[in-house]
């Protein structure tokens, strides 16, 4: 699956798929859950028994996101948290994982929550201070080191090489969820990651109409994998013929969709950054960014469609702001070809985010009118 072709034609051409069947050049449909014998009792394909693992669809998009983030192997789960949920469930009782703080919030209650039911230690470390990520791997060995950049909602940037090579150190795998950049941006394996997680309900998809979960691994003989697809298997976190479909159909534009949704958002979070209603913006591109530098290292064709402000005023002021909003719809998710918008502290309150935090997730149209629907509502 050695990457060879710009990312641009892979996606576009699903790998170089042709239905052999019929010369299709779109990936077939095959909703069979199972498939026949012949008189023998022999399969009549050896690798097709039962679709829980057996689906050429889906074994297309596995092909396709591992060759896009230069893995030796990948797999796709129902959603992104069923995806999480198998890797930390490779993680022994007594042992030790250390999560970033402040990420999402889904991954974060779960996390903790099958961490108290499991008797596993969890250290939750803000790892965009590199000095003191890097310390707190050494000094506790966690077995799984789990990061997300850039960070929802925070938009904060962690250095992968450096921590790669304190887990690496510590005997341990450095996961990463490069949900808000994407397989068209980063690629965290180049940078040393062990394993990369996607929810591909967001910018995979780009279409608000599937739920998928990503991972893909740098080295396919890694114990913890045949782990996690045996916990797949067994525990039916599997997604069916149609919603490959859709997650390859929204694949085979990626990158032109994320070089537009980049584009704009940097327009947007310039337009914000110089705004008197607007306290601060948090985007990776912008080089008044903490971490502008090494995001321009970790990320390419883009710094991705998610971004982050806090309006002068109080909780009231932000929601006003949001509620004025008409081309940016108000709904939970990101990465979509139509702009979102959200009020992160109504959705947790309890996690220290400030009441004027509005998250932005910017699509596709043209900025001109993004522009002007964000200037009438802060007006």
């Amino acid at each position: 699956m050695t990457r060879r072709q710009r990312l641009e034609t892979l996606f576009a051409q699903a790998a170089g798929y042709i239905d052999q069947q019929t010369g299709g050049v779109v990936p077939a449909i095959q909703p069979s859950t199972t498939f026949v014998r012949d008189e023998n009792y022999q399969l009549l394909r050896d690798n097709n028994i039962y679709a829980r693992d057996d689906n050429d669809i889906v074994r297309l998009a596995e092909k396709i996101l591992a060759t896009a983030e230069n893995a030796d192997d990948a797999l796709v789960f129902p959603t992104g948290m069923a995806a999480i949920a198998a890797l930390m469930r490779t993680v022994p009782a007594g042992e030790t994982i250390l999560m970033q703080s402040q990420i999402y919030w889904g991954t974060t209650k779960w996390v903790r929550e099958y961490c108290d039911r499991r008797d596993i230690k969890l250290i939750e470390q803000d790892t965009s201070d590199t000095a003191a990520a890097v310390a707190a791997i050494e000094q506790a060995s966690p077995t799984i080191v789990f990061v997300e950049t850039p960070s929802n909602p925070w938009l904060r940037i962690t250095d992968l090489q450096a921590l790669a090579e304190a887990t690496d150190r510590a005997g341990g795998v450095l996961a990463v969820d490069s949900t808000a950049a994407g397989p068209a941006i980063s690629n965290p394996i180049d940078l040393g990651a062990h394993i990369v997680m996607h929810s591909g309900t967001k910018s995979i998809n780009g279409h608000s109409d599937v739920l998928a979960g990503v991972l893909a691994i740098d080295d396919e003989n890694r114990a913890l994998w045949e782990h996690i697809k045996v916990d797949r298997h067994d525990a039916g976190a599997v997604i069916g013929s149609f919603e490959a479909y859709l997650l390859i159909r929204g694949m085979r534009t990626l990158p032109v969709r994320m070089e537009r949704m980049s584009e704009n958002a940097m327009a947007v979070a310039t337009y914000l950054q110089g705004h008197d209603q607007v306290d601060h913006v948090y985007y990776p591109g912008l080089e008044s960014h903490e971490a502008h530098e090494l995001a321009k290292k970790q990320m390419q064709n883009g710094f991705g469609p998610l971004l982050s402000f806090t309006v002068k005023g109080d909780k009231q002021r932000a929601l006003d702001v949001v509620g004025k909003l008409n081309l940016f719809k108000r709904a939970t998710s990101l990465g979509g070809v139509e702009s979102l918008v959200e009020h992160r502290f109504t959705i947790e309150s309890t996690t220290g985010i400030p009441e004027t935090l509005i998250r932005l997730s910017v699509g596709i149209e043209h900025i001109d009118d993004l522009i002007a629907d964000l200037d009438s509502a802060l007006s």
